[in-house]
């Protein structure tokens, strides 16, 4: 194809003299002609291919790049071809791929789209309630447009933040979006760069911040052209779970970082993004003594100039040194997601305690310092690893542990892709989703949860390659085979095929189900509100104490106590005591507790509530069911003693 290319001169010049946005990639700048750069430093030559004939050279700067203006612009598709070889290359940088990550690239112009959110400025982390969503799945069409129609919905239930799976161009007809490969390029299977740019317009008119899921540990195995370029892309010093890992210290690493970092600018200026989600941070390798995600860290909030953004961390071994400020020799993120909860909650409600879930018990001590401390590992041993794991969280806010009962990875690894109301009964789901949307910690749900969704989140992956999605399902195999309760199952070969389009289209949610699963929507509703509510006392803390193995309290502080709230949690029987040795229950001064909201009311398909403190102190807290109580009126002076004023 490229021998039958028609030459044509570019008018070339040093990349210095232009003022790119980003270093790397296309970028019209008027009357027709286009900047193109990119990091070729094993090539001699460079050509643009412009609509399949047009070659056009680039010239090679000193540093490996080649860089020029050539006569296309905004929707043009152009390709790249290296020295003489056949084969033509889509840019590493490529800010659209119309025909995926094989075909050629578009030239994008992002000056033509029309923002309408100049007023917005964010969202604050203290006040944040974060949704996962895969965009695929999330709707029945797996849209921008569609799901951009969901977002005052969204809005109205309470969510302030939705935080996007990646959506970085990958091979497929479908996939989770963790495969990227080209990483300046929104995928083309749910519309086009301007579509993503209308759902974040939309969201922001609706009040809703939008944070992206970005990998920057690996690339996908297919459609990942980037060692033609430079092999040095890519790390044999480090093993990497996902593939090969990314040099970012080793020799000519410079430019492999200047990839990154401009990409995490790029999100948050052209598509006004509100943060970013940093997928498996422990697969990060870099000895550099400026941290390659301190510097995407610094470089996104540039980016953001007068914004709020929230930069997220998903980080396995629980190193808090991610959220440690600068000048205490951390990265600066704002947040980490909290797998610990997860895992306590889980073994809570179900009883199961294998595989990694085997180092927590779920007990009522267990949840409660995770929701007190964050992370339940901080530095000590790690059975399940043979190894510490953590390092301590003193001075990390409750809200900067992202907290959830559900996310698209823990959904899938029940084999069946269950929801977790399916694995447990209905009252102990109630209790701990109020858990979940109570605690001081940041909450986050995955798509469907806040209506109980009987859609599935299987894994899925959609590769043409043969020997590829061969590999992909023995590995999905492998990985379930840890839990012995699925060994049975995995030998059986009684998993969905990852790579079924029929997997794919089970995953998709349907809405109508806010209103067939009301009871469940209405939970979730009223929970946020009360969240809400909550708001001013974080300023003044909490408290909790252990009840029993399955029940635990937590004290909401008000400035001068007489306003306190509680919230009591049991995961077991009915817990019946006629008193109880805790100073935290005890009401504020000439109060008593009232009942102000409990997961057992009937609108909740719970089965009624009386008094948790009848009229003689006696505690009766129900089984599976988590109650708020707020002062009341003293009941009948039985017992009460009065001081007399003098």
């Amino acid at each position: 194809m490229a021998g039958s290319a028609v030459s044509q001169p570019a008018a070339a010049g040093p990349q210095s003299q232009l003022r790119r946005r980003l270093p790397i990639g296309a970028e019209p700048i008027g009357d027709g002609r286009t900047h193109v750069r990119v990091w070729a430093p094993r090539a001699s030559s460079l050509n643009v291919v412009v609509g399949g004939k047009w070659r056009l050279p680039l010239e090679r700067e000193d540093s490996g790049y080649f860089s020029g203006a050539i006569a296309a612009g905004a929707g043009d598709r152009y390709q790249f071809q290296l020295d003489d070889d056949e084969h033509l290359y889509p840019d590493p940088a490529s800010r659209f791929q119309p025909d995926g990550p094989h075909g050629a690239s578009e030239i994008i112009d992002p000056a033509t789209f029309r923002w309408n959110d100049d007023g917005w400025r964010g969202v604050d982390l203290d006040a944040a309630v974060f949704y996962e969503l895969h965009v695929g799945t999330f709707t029945r069409a797996g849209t921008w447009a569609a799901a951009a129609n969901e977002l005052q919905e969204l809005a109205r239930l309470g969510i302030t933040v939705v935080e996007v799976m990646p959506v970085a161009e990958f091979d497929g007809r479908f996939g989770w979006g963790y495969d990227g490969v080209d990483l300046f390029a929104p995928a083309h299977l749910y519309g086009r760069p301007d579509d993503f740019r209308r759902f974040v317009d939309a969201a922001h008119s609706a009040g809703v911040a939008v944070v992206l899921d970005v990998v920057p540990n690996h690339f996908g195995p297919s459609g990942n052209y980037l060692r033609a370029f430079s092999p040095s892309y890519f790390s044999d010093k480090y093993g990497n779970e996902w593939g090969e890992a990314i040099n970012f210290d080793g020799p000519d690493s410079g430019p492999v970082r200047e990839f990154f970092i401009a990409n995490a600018g790029y999100w948050i200026d052209e598509f006004h993004l509100d943060g970013l989600r940093l997928d498996a941070t422990q697969q990060v390798f870099d000895t550099s003594a400026d941290h390659i995600l301190a510097a995407m860290t610094r470089r996104a909030r540039e980016a953001a100039c007068r914004r709020t953004i929230l930069l997220v961390a998903e980080n396995e071994t629980q190193h808090t040194t991610l959220v440690r400020s600068a000048g205490d020799g951390g990265y600066g993120l704002d947040a980490l997601w909290n797998d610990d909860f997860h895992h306590s909650v889980m073994v809570a409600v179900t009883g199961r305690a294998e595989a990694y879930y085997s180092d927590t018990r779920g007990d009522a001590q267990e949840l409660l310092s995770a929701v007190k401390y964050g992370y339940l590992y901080q530095g000590q041993h790690y059975h399940w690893q043979g190894q510490p794991r953590g390092t301590p969280a003193w001075g990390v806010r409750p809200e900067q542990f992202i907290a959830f009962v559900q996310n698209h990875d823990q959904v899938a690894n029940s084999a069946g892709g269950d929801r977790g109301h399916q694995l447990t009964s209905r009252g102990r789901w109630r209790a701990v989703t109020a858990l979940l949307l109570l605690a001081p910690s940041t909450p986050m749900m995955f798509q469907g949860e806040e209506f109980s969704a009987s859609a599935p989140f299987l894994y899925f992956a959609d590769f043409a390659d043969g020997d590829l999605a061969a590999a992909v399902k023995v590995g999905r195999r492998k990985f379930l085979s840890q839990f012995p309760s699925l060994v049975d199952i995995t030998r059986r070969g009684a998993l969905d095929d990852p790579c079924s389009a029929e997997t794919f289209e089970r995953c998709r949610l349907d809405f109508r189900e806010r209103e067939t699963h009301r009871a469940a929507y209405a939970l979730h509703a009223d929970l946020l509100a009360l969240r809400r509510s909550l708001q001013p006392f974080r300023r003044t803390g909490l408290d909790g104490a252990v009840l029993s193995p399955t029940t635990l309290a937590i004290r909401f502080f008000s400035d001068s106590h007489a306003a306190d709230r509680l919230l009591i949690v049991n995961l077991g029987p009915d817990l019946r005591r006629h008193s109880i040795a805790e100073p935290l229950l005890a009401p504020p001064a000439g109060t008593d507790w009232a009942v102000a909201w409990c997961t057992e009311d009937p609108k909740y398909d719970g089965r009624g509530v009386g008094k948790v403190v009848d009229d003689q102190g006696h505690w009766l807290v129900p089984a599976e069911c988590a109650v708020f109580l707020e002062p009341g009126p003293l009941r009948p002076s039985v017992g009460h003693a009065q001081l007399q004023p003098k």
